[in-house]
């Protein structure tokens, strides 16, 4: 097949439902309601409350609009996917999708490397936290965080756009960039190797940050007071659990486009390549919105602040 002859993608990986769709379509719309409703109240929330203009919170704020972007790039999709005869995508349209969802992927590991460097120095270098986290650093780690990503997607799509293509079947229910580089007629090298070198040298960086702040952090909580141990399992509790839970996710998604996977379950198989986007932007705002105390005292005065009547004379 001639890239002058490609103009769409084929997504084989749906499977005839019957009027069950219809349910389908229903879990997921009231899902993506709740990612979006959750998120966007965090968000207000944090912007709206001074006494919640900390780092941490920032941080986090910066963490929930990347799960609205990550849910945007899978959401309306797959919910008009999941009604259609005819499960095919444009290709613009499709590297559109792989934009979204890899910047969404990216975004989020920077953001949590960034948050668990920030609790490293609340929890182990105290003393000098308020010099060392200062609103102007706090603005350049957040740029970074997204910074950086872009210009990795950017590069990556423009490998994968500038090259032909020689098929248009795409084994997924959505575009993921693994297997449009595998449709490539040329250059799949070249895409191959950049994904590989950035992997090893930012990603695996990132993780490694990652690793040796909380390994610092466990060392403070045997070493330290039970005012310290209080105070790292009540912020730190959420953020390794979404690192916890988001690792999982990458690594589904990471074994099944690596490996042949197609003696498990079709459903099975669909429910593990979406995990990494739905589950993080679920249960991030549930584990941040309950577990951490300032978060659920501003959201309860949001809700339940009652004005006192002015006295009358």
């Amino acid at each position: 097949m001639n890239v002058s002859q490609v103009s769409y993608f084929t997504l084989s990986a749906y499977f005839d439902i019957g009027l069950f769709k219809y349910v389908v379509f229903l879990v997921i719309m009231c899902v993506y309601m709740f990612i979006v409703g959750s998120n966007v109240l965090l968000i207000v929330v944090i912007s709206v409350n001074r006494s919640l203009h900390e780092p941490m919170f920032l941080f986090l704020c910066s963490l929930f609009v990347n799960e609205l972007l990550g849910s945007l790039g899978l959401f309306p999709f797959l919910l008009v996917q999941i009604l259609s005869d005819v499960h095919s995508v444009s290709v613009p349209l499709c590297f559109l999708q792989i934009f979204c969802v890899y910047m969404y992927v990216n975004v989020e590991f920077y953001n949590l490397a960034v948050m668990s460097y920030d609790r490293y120095l609340a929890i182990c270098r105290p003393l000098h936290y308020s010099t060392q986290m200062q609103m102007s650093k706090v603005s350049r780690l957040v740029m970074f965080s997204w910074l950086t990503p872009l210009l990795n997607i950017i590069v990556m799509i423009s490998l994968n756009a500038s090259s032909g293509l020689c098929g248009n079947v795409i084994d997924r229910v959505l575009c993921v960039n693994y297997y449009v580089t595998k449709l490539l007629c040329s250059g799949a090298t070249a895409s191959n190797v950049y994904g590989l070198v950035y992997t090893f040298s930012v990603l695996f960086s990132l993780a490694a940050l990652i690793l040796y702040t909380y390994v610092k952090i466990l060392k403070v909580c045997f070493s330290g007071s039970k005012q310290t141990r209080q105070k790292a399992v009540s912020t730190c509790t959420p953020h390794l659990a979404s690192v916890l839970n988001f690792s999982f996710g990458c690594f589904f998604e990471i074994l099944q486009s690596r490996f042949d996977l197609s003696r498990l379950p079709a459903v099975l198989r669909i429910v593990l390549s979406l995990y990494f986007v739905t589950c993080q932007p679920f249960f991030n705002p549930l584990m941040y919105g309950l577990k951490l105390g300032k978060i659920r005292l501003a959201c309860k005065t949001l809700f339940f602040h009652r004005r006192k009547p002015a006295s009358t004379f």
